[in-house]
């Protein structure tokens, strides 16, 4: 197993929850830790209290709020984020990231290299990929390819199990996906997580750097990753360029807001905006230097993160902005509802933020 640090915020505090307290100490505890090989096949437990487990990202599916989270957690909310019922999983990893391309089809990846796939909604869910298939998926490439460096890579994660974790996922349609995570792991499925390529050779990442984010806008695919790293597709991700950015610390998230507008954030509260398609950059002001773990936009266009302090920020100008009511539990993910609202999740659940800025 590589020792490079590979977490993110958001992964560092379900380790810090994990280890706090044992089995019962904290509401929505749900099982023992236990080695991922074993974890990747075991179906989640169910939680006694899972809207304040530890909750790491959601998503729209239709009118439903889907949010996923430590040892395969997956909730369901028909009602704004108010009340919550988790689903059957048949995984017991933690879950980092979740997405829909309608009211029926979504993705959700994790640790182990984990991909779940559902096609009511959210109900139920099928495992399609994990960290083993994706170690002899890029052995058979590499082999294809020829490429000593891809081989002798492929030949590494073949070793060393399924201890990667995939960090985040986009999804075109019900069938069109892609996932990335650490070490540069990256491949997408056109039909709906039967097959997946690798995608390793399109980001141009010989160093194997963790990828955090991804984001697309039409044309427009960005990836967002470790230390510094950033690559832009403007043909629909068949080929990817890379950005120079002035920060060389991790990117955690990243948002696409307008055409040729790029806003990225990471550790110690830097946030980077370019209007020119990463020609040019500049700072956006953060009110304190810690880290930015996940961001969304909303309706009208407006940008909001959080971070590791509680925080939820607004983007106003060049400078973050604080909303009222805080501070929060230090805060995984964002999740932005039609009326407004935000859904903001943390080691500790979930909270509903109204347009006000009261959580609930």
């Amino acid at each position: 197993m590589r020792l490079r640090f590979l977490l993110s915020p958001a992964l560092a505090l379900v380790c810090a929850a994990a280890a706090a307290a044992p089995v019962g100490d904290a509401p929505g505890r749900v099982a023992q830790a236990v080695p991922v090989g074993d974890a990747l096949d075991r179906p989640a437990l169910d939680a006694r209290d899972p809207a304040h487990a530890v909750l790491l990202a959601a998503a729209q599916a239709g009118p439903r709020v889907v949010a996923v989270g430590e040892r395969g957690l997956v909730l369901a909310s028909d009602d704004g984020g108010r009340s919550w019922h988790q689903a059957p999983a048949p995984t017991s990893v933690s879950l980092t990231a979740v997405r829909f391309a309608d009211a029926l089809h979504g993705f959700a990846v994790g640790h182990g290299g984990v991909v779940l796939a559902t096609t009511d909604g959210g109900k139920r869910w099928t495992k399609k990929l994990d960290g083993r298939r994706i170690a002899q998926i890029e052995l058979d490439a590499a082999k294809q390819s020829g490429d000593a460096a891809a081989l002798k890579s492929a030949e590494r994660l073949v070793a060393d199990g399924p201890d990667k974790p995939l960090l985040d996922v986009w999804v075109l349609d019900a069938q069109r996906a892609l996932v990335v995570g650490a070490y540069g792991i990256a491949l997408a499925t056109q039909d709906g997580g039967a097959t997946w390529t690798p995608w390793r050779a399109r980001l141009d990442n010989p160093k194997e750097l963790h990828l955090y984010a991804l984001r697309q806008r039409g044309e427009q695919w960005l990836v967002a990753g470790e230390q510094g790293l950033l690559r832009l597709s403007t043909d629909g991700g068949r080929s990817f360029k890379r950005l120079a950015t002035p920060y060389k610390g991790s990117f955690f998230t990243a948002e696409l807001p307008a055409d040729g507008e790029i806003v990225v954030a990471g550790l110690r509260g830097n946030v980077w905006r370019s209007a020119d398609a990463g020609a040019s950059w500049t700072q956006i002001a953060s009110p304190v230097p810690v880290s930015v773990t996940a961001s969304a936009q909303r309706a009208d266009g407006s940008l909001v993160f959080v971070n590791q302090a509680g925080m939820v920020l607004g983007l106003q100008g060049a400078a973050l902005r604080p909303w009222p009511g805080q501070p929060l539990p230090p805060l995984n993910g964002v999740h932005v509802l039609g009326d407004g609202a935000l859904l903001a999740l943390s080691i500790h659940g979930v909270r509903r933020i109204d347009a006000a800025g009261a959580a609930r």
